[in-house]
């Protein structure tokens, strides 16, 4: 085991920084798996537990680990990448990808369009929608929050059905005929509000990438308003582009 040179002008926190950071970098935990605790590392190198809190927010930051409330600190996954040229749900998503998904759902409520939300589905203000806010898990870590809006009238009971058992997607193309043919988006980079930071396991004003999603129907029909918040530090999107 690395220890810390105290006679060393580098800082302690920067020391057990690169003792940490390089221990990841070999593999000597495995992404999924559990770190020291802040109290196991206090003891093992003899410096304060605010000094090792400091270093295991930079590691967090740096999308090296990341934290779970009450349970402790884990190896990160790399990020994931998806495409931003074909509408994909999570759930498949994470199965190509050889994760486990997993989805909890927070919210399943009838709501009356606000001003903006029926701007985007093209109702009127007042139109009964149906709302279903979801966290979205791979192998268990939180990576996302979505909330959907639907038009009810073009899926009446759509709250009966269990969300964290079958995709909003599949459902919508079984039970309703509603394929997602093609969807406009648009994306940009938030600070996550408390609320929203607390259900990913994240620090309070740490990088969101929100995405904000209208989705039609093959016969171009706004079927669904989306809005998505990624982890910043676990997601990113790409696309491909030719001159």
């Amino acid at each position: 085991m690395k220890t810390l040179d105290r006679q060393s002008k580098l800082p302690l926190y920067q020391q057990l920084y690169e003792i940490l950071s390089g221990d990841l970098a070999r593999g000597v935990w495995r992404p999924g798996d559990m770190i020291p605790t802040e109290t196991e590392l206090t003891q093992r190198y003899g410096i304060s537990r605010i000094t090792v809190r400091q270093v295991l927010d930079m590691l967090v930051k740096d999308g090296l680990i990341y934290r779970q409330r009450g349970r402790g600190s884990f190896v990160a996954h790399p990020p994931i990448q998806q495409p931003v040229a074909r509408i994909i749900s999570f759930t498949e998503d994470m199965r190509q990808r050889g994760f486990a998904p997993g989805t909890q759902v927070l919210v399943a409520e009838l709501l009356s369009a606000s001003v903006e939300i029926a701007g985007r589905l093209s109702v009127e203000p007042g139109e009964e929608l149906a709302h279903i806010q979801r966290l979205r898990q791979a192998d268990g870590e939180p990576l996302a929050v979505e909330d959907s809006y639907l038009v009810h009238r073009h899926c009446p009971g759509i709250l009966t059905h269990d969300y964290a058992a079958q995709p909003l997607r599949e459902t919508l193309a079984r039970d309703y005929g509603l394929r997602l043919a093609r969807a406009s988006q648009t994306i940009r980079a938030i600070q996550a509000p408390l609320a929203l930071a607390d259900v990913l396991s994240m620090r309070r004003r740490a990088a969101l990438l929100f995405i904000e999603r209208v989705t039609f129907s093959a016969q171009n029909v706004p079927v669904e308003f989306l809005m998505i918040y990624y982890r910043g530090d676990r997601y990113a999107l790409y696309s491909e582009l030719q001159g």
